[in-house]
């Protein structure tokens, strides 16, 4: 290597090395065959990985996190009596809440439309553009999905005036399905070790979230019908406010009531429990078992990926270690003098320090064939 002539035949095998290696930590799939050609589309259709696509999936996902978070802390918390009333005097448009849904609920309505004209990829890796066979492709797969998350049903059933708030809240569930599709395109981030720790720990909070909601909801019911020893009614005596039926509006506000929700759900699910909010009734009891397994059995996911996630990073010093582990008990058995042995032992972490392990004679083999 350290003749001139053959600097050119150095940079050409490193760069085929890097090459080399890219391609095959990314995987068979890094470039597909469909990518390589020219594509055949009908006007007004849209590649399934042009730009324009990969941006409007981007900001979808933003909708679907937004609805995720909103639709339930909305549909228990601020839905009410008074809310109804207020909107049969202002309007549905009196809340801005109620405008944001009504957006996100056209954006949903959109991405619709723009699924019937998106290609994608059949059995035998080909870009399918026809649009008749796309929107039998689509009608087969996500539509039903799509479609009920997008239907307004708050505003539908605000026109009748013939629901009650609660089935109000009960279908504006129905925009999480969405998140179905959501976690079948995050399976892509799988293999990266620091993404899927934070989707984890993204999912432990989205659901301690959501048992918040059901533990208020839970709480707001049995507050009509037991006999005062429910929690909410515990944390109106201990905030100084407890509930009164002949004042409206009695009672902690909705900021005090989400802060304590979320406390007990995690300190549930962390199996953690001070106790200074605690479950009275029947109906808080059981729920706060279920909340208990939940919590269990995210515990053995998080810390199960966790582990395989620290086996990961350390991988390298474990063949490092096993590999000098050989060199020394090769010394051992061929009895190998002191200073020879030392000179062997420096070879072998000089070579690992610009190998990394990887076997060199492999890859140029795989290069130049």
């Amino acid at each position: 290597w350290d003749l001139p002539a053959s600097k050119t035949l150095k940079e050409g095998f490193i760069t085929c090395f890097f090459i080399n290696s890219f391609v095959l930590s990314l995987g068979a799939d890094v470039l597909p065959e469909y990518k390589l050609q020219t594509p055949r589309i009908q006007k007004w259709t849209i590649l399934h990985y042009s730009p324009f696509k990969a941006v409007w999936d981007w900001v979808i996902l933003l909708l679907v996190i937004y609805t995720a978070i909103f639709t339930p802390y909305s549909a228990t918390f601020l839905l009410s009596d008074q809310e109804e009333a207020a909107m049969q005097t202002c309007g549905y448009s009196c809340s801005p809440l109620n405008v944001v849904d009504l957006i996100v609920d056209i954006m949903f309505i959109v991405d619709i439309i723009i699924n019937f004209r998106t290609t994608y990829v059949n059995s035998n890796d080909e870009v399918v553009s026809q649009s008749t066979r796309i929107a039998v492709h689509y009608f087969k797969g996500w539509f039903l999905i799509d479609m009920v998350a997008a239907i307004p049903f708050d505003l539908l059933i605000y026109r009748s005036g013939e629901e009650t708030t609660t089935l109000i809240g009960l279908l504006k569930t129905a925009r999480l399905l969405r998140l179905v599709r959501v976690a079948r395109k995050l399976d892509r981030y799988s293999e990266y070790g620091a993404a899927v720790l934070f989707l984890l720990m993204c999912t432990f909070a989205l659901i301690a979230h959501w048992l918040a909601c059901i533990w208020y909801a839970i709480g707001n019911v049995e507050r009509a019908t037991s006999a005062g020893i429910g929690w909410l009614h515990t944390l109106g005596e201990q905030l100084g406010r407890p509930y009164n039926d002949s004042i409206s509006g009695s009672g902690p506000s909705i900021r005090d009531k989400y802060v304590t929700a979320l406390y007990f759900t995690f300190s549930s699910l962390t199996s953690v429990g001070f106790g200074n909010v605690s479950p009275n009734t029947n109906s808080e009891k059981i729920f706060s078992i279920c909340v208990m397994l939940i919590g269990a059995l995210m515990y053995a996911s998080i810390f199960g990926n966790v582990s395989a996630i620290i086996q990961r990073l350390y991988s390298g010093t474990a063949r490092y270690h096993a590999q000098m582990m050989r060199v020394r008990e090769f010394i051992r058995f061929h009895q190998i003098p002191n200073p020879l042995r030392q000179r062997l032992e420096e070879y072998f972490q000089h070579a690992w320090s610009y190998t990394n392990g990887i076997d060199m004679n492999a890859v140029s083999m795989t290069c130049w064939d």
